[in-house]
This record gives C-alpha cells, sequence and structure tokens, in this order.
C-alpha cells in the first residue's frame, strides 16, 4: 500500500501536475535537500538523507495541520517530480506565504516556478480565502528575487519577518483582485 494524503486538490498547469508530497517523492527530493542548491531554505551538502527525510514528513504534515500546504510540481509530459510551490504558514511565521523551489538545474530557467505560482497564488487566494500573500527569500537568492519581480511582487519593508538569522527581504504579492481580475 502506498501512503498518500486524502481529500488534498490537485491543480493542473499546461506544463505541470500540482498534488500534495507523496513518499515516491523522496528520491528526487533527496538530493535537492543535500545540495548547495538548497542553501537559502535550509538544505546544504552539511545536511543527510535523515534529515532530508524529515524536510519532505515537515512538508507532509503542514497539510495535516493546516488542511493546505506546498504542492509538488510534476512534469506532466515525463510524470518527474521537479519542485515545489505553494502555500506555507509554520506556526512561527508572521503572514502566509507562498514559497517556491526547483530541485534539479535541469528544471530551471524553463518557467516552470512562474507557472506553478501563478497558478497556486489563485487557489490560494479563490480557494483558501487568502487576503494577501507574501514570499520570504533570502536577499542572496538572486534567482527567487527575479522570479519574485516577474510574478509582481515588491518589497514589503514594514512587513514582520520570520525570525531567522538570514538576510530575508518579504516580497508582497499583487491583491486577490488583482491576481483574480487577470
Amino acid at each position: 500500500m502506498t501512503a498518500r494524503l486524502a481529500d488534498t486538490p490537485v491543480l493542473t498547469t499546461s506544463r505541470l501536475t500540482l498534488r500534495a508530497p507523496e513518499a515516491s517523492d523522496f528520491e528526487a527530493f533527496a538530493p535537492f535537500v543535500m545540495s548547495d542548491r538548497a542553501r537559502f531554505i535550509g538544505g546544504g551538502a552539511d545536511k543527510d538523507i535523515g534529515q532530508a527525510w524529515r524536510v519532505l514528513a515537515v512538508l507532509s504534515g503542514h497539510w495535516h495541520l493546516r488542511g493546505y500546504g506546498t504542492f509538488v510540481m510534476v512534469e506532466t509530459a515525463s510524470g518527474r517530480p521537479i519542485g515545489s510551490a505553494g502555500p506555507w504558514f509554520p506556526g512561527d511565521w508572521p503572514e502566509e506565504e507562498l514559497g517556491w523551489t526547483i530541485w534539479t538545474p535541469e528544471a530551471e530557467g524553463k518557467g516552470y516556478a512562474f507557472e506553478a505560482v501563478t497558478e497556486l497564488r489563485r487557489h490560494a487566494y479563490a480557494g483558501l480565502g487568502w487576503s494577501t500573500a507574501v514570499s520570504y527569500i533570502d536577499a542572496r537568492n538572486e534567482r527567487s528575487l527575479a522570479l519574485a519581480r516577474r510574478l509582481g511582487c515588491i518589497i514589503d519593508p514594514s512587513a514582520a519577518r520570520p525570525d531567522r538569522d538570514a538576510p530575508i527581504e518579504v516580497w508582497r504579492h499583487p491583491s486577490p483582485a488583482e491576481v483574480l481580475a487577470a
């Protein structure tokens, strides 16, 4: 038997299927968490396979505790998981966040994160009833900063930040009225 989260939505875009995490994602997810590619979100080369498993468990558990969570981006044509994105609101976060990661260099630069976050932002506003959303981005993460700009986000210097050592910037997403009218 393969365990799955029940009653979670599956969203689609022109190239992606967005679904809740599954144990089978670990094979693609673990190398990302244990690589330098994950340095801006708490991962890195100093992480081991056990820590990678616990991160996947946290992503899955968020669904149970909040009723929503990070979706795995699956490239529909190949069936391959390539990243994660979606609504995120840990107990110590000041605001609801939309976050994203691309797990392999081969999936970067193809617009997958933009495509996913655009759909997931609509879902957060229309499906979850969020009235605002932010993305907490490490100021050294040039790729994520560029994506935030492309998504129409702006820096909100007055917004509270998670209590982290990293130089985090708060990027405010366009309002529900702007997003849902597009």
